[in-house]
């Protein structure tokens, strides 16, 4: 599994990108899953960085996470309502897998409430692991559009658009 100081080592852009914009929406960000169907759903979710991990949590049995116990692939997408990109955007995609271990999901409320205020002490509440697959993320460069591109193991690659 890649770790975010290791996703972030091999792809500094997009892991600042994916930072920047977390943080500049209050951790919102677009979550999508594959619903039974085949077809995508698209939920809002904050997910949280803890333990060198990114986690997804949630309210618990909703049908995003009925669908990535289903299929645990996901894409996740920062929240934009800027249509220049100016302060770019990022995607991460890879695997999700529920995470049961009481003294994880303990360790991961305590860092929760210290980060956000948000305290889920006593609360009922659903949490998956990620795995990160891939990731890539635009942002625009006087005349052009730079996409950067990463997968595990190798090196961001920047992509030019004109």
């Amino acid at each position: 599994m890649t770790s975010w100081a290791e996703f972030a080592a091999e792809a500094p852009r997009i892991a600042a990108v994916f930072t920047r914009r977390h943080r500049a929406t209050g951790h919102l960000c677009l979550l999508a899953t594959l619903r039974a169907d085949g077809y995508p759903r698209i939920s809002p979710m904050e997910p949280h960085v803890f333990a060198d991990r990114l986690w997804l949590p949630g309210m618990p049995d909703t049908t995003k996470f009925r669908d990535l116990v289903r299929d645990p692939r996901f894409c996740l997408h920062s929240a934009t309502v800027d249509t220049q990109v100016s302060d770019g955007d990022a995607k991460l995609w890879g695997l999700a897998h529920v995470v049961s271990d009481r003294a994880v999901r303990e360790q991961f409320v305590e860092s929760l409430r210290e980060d956000t205020g948000l305290d889920l002490r006593g609360e009922r509440f659903d949490l998956f692991d990620t795995e990160l697959t891939g990731a890539s993320a635009v942002g625009l460069d006087d005349d052009h559009l730079n996409i950067t591109v990463w997968k595990p193991g190798e090196p961001e690659r920047v992509v030019q658009k004109h």
